[in-house]
């Protein structure tokens, strides 16, 4: 009582009560000052125009969110690079000065030039180094989408049944990443390559096959961890089914530690990828990746040096782009950082 006397809606409200009681006779006096519609107007206002729905409170949670990342530097420079990266990748064909695979023997190994019609030079065989640097993008982006999306849905989908349910499913799941983890995972991913064959799709199915590990510790440590909280006993007492209270109570609590984790370990991915299109075990030859143009030019790294250093800038700019992107996420999301 003494915290509502005190605030300023009662306070305000005293006042405006003394000031209809000192009204001269024959004015209108104030009626009594309506606390609870004070709180409900200022609440309101607080609110916003979004309304208190799960939409409004979403919107809310993502318009702070974007006003977060906006005020950081770095996140806006990676965010930026990667839309690039994207964008160039999305209207390649309309975006590359040629084919990736067309072939000028009369033209190999031309150093660049803005002014000619090859502008980053050619390669050994005369391809525009350009548009395969182009073209090479969207392989490197779809292979960090897809196999991350691949890693969260399973690692995310085991860890938190076996965080919240625990007993002999969590012991054996439990047991055999503790078996892949003994596995450098370069090492794992070149003889699952071996076995597989190169290939875009055994490429993403090698990567996945180890990549969801990571995922399952995080998330069944993260639900371990929430389940004990004094909200999902509440949600227990009130009769909620096990999937309600892990959908709508423990996921939305842990789905930043995961989105945080998935960005940094995208550009680990496309790493991965581009050391084994370098060996010869990732994606096939035809098609322009590049690992692989890194690994055509290295031969000719005194002669003709833009053959390997361009598609190596390339995958490092990206890379690089994704980890500041990646490094935000944790700033904004990690509340332990906030405190901090």
């Amino acid at each position: 009582m003494r915290a509502l006397r005190d605030s300023p809606i009662c306070l305000e409200g005293i006042e405006a009560i003394d000031e209809g009681r000192r009204a001269a006779p024959g004015r209108e006096v104030r009626r009594p000052y309506d606390f609870q519609e004070a709180y409900e107007v200022r609440a309101a206002r607080t609110r916003g125009s979004w309304g208190t729905g799960p939409l409004g409170l979403a919107v809310r949670n993502f318009l702070s969110f974007a006003r977060q990342m906006a005020g950081n530097p770095a996140a806006v420079i990676g965010g930026v690079v990667i839309l690039l990266y994207v964008a160039v990748a999305i209207f390649a064909p309309w975006v590359a000065p040629c084919a990736p695979d067309q072939v000028a023997l009369s033209e190999r190994l031309a150093p660049p030039s803005w002014i000619g019609e090859f502008p980053l030079g050619t390669d050994q065989l005369g391809r525009d180094i350009l548009s395969r640097i182009i073209y090479g993008a969207r392989v490197s982006i779809l292979v960090g989408v897809l196999t991350i999306a691949i890693s969260v849905t399973v690692g995310v989908g085991l860890g938190v049944v076996a965080g919240y349910f625990r007993g002999s499913f969590d012991r054996i799941v439990s047991r055999f990443t503790d078996l892949l983890l003994a596995f450098p995972y370069l090492i794992f991913v070149i003889g699952a390559m071996a076995v597989l064959g190169p290939g875009f799709w055994n490429l993403i199915w090698a990567l996945s096959f180890k990549g969801w590990v990571e995922f399952y510790r995080l998330a069944r440590a993260e639900v371990m961890s929430e389940k004990t909280r004094e909200y999902v006993e509440a949600a227990r007492a009130l009769g909620r089914s096990h999937a309600a209270i892990i959908c709508s109570e423990i996921l939305p609590n842990v789905v930043h530690s995961i989105l945080v984790l998935g960005t940094l370990r995208m550009g680990n991915m496309i790493v991965l990828e581009s050391s084994l299109s370098f060996l010869g075990l990732g994606i096939p030859p035809r098609i322009p990746a590049w690992g692989s143009m890194v690994n055509d030019g290295r031969r000719y790294m005194l002669t003709a040096w833009w053959v390997a250093t361009l598609p190596g800038l390339a995958l490092v700019g990206l890379v690089l782009a994704i980890n500041l992107v990646g490094e935000a996420l944790r700033d904004v999301l990690d509340p332990r950082l906030k405190e901090g």
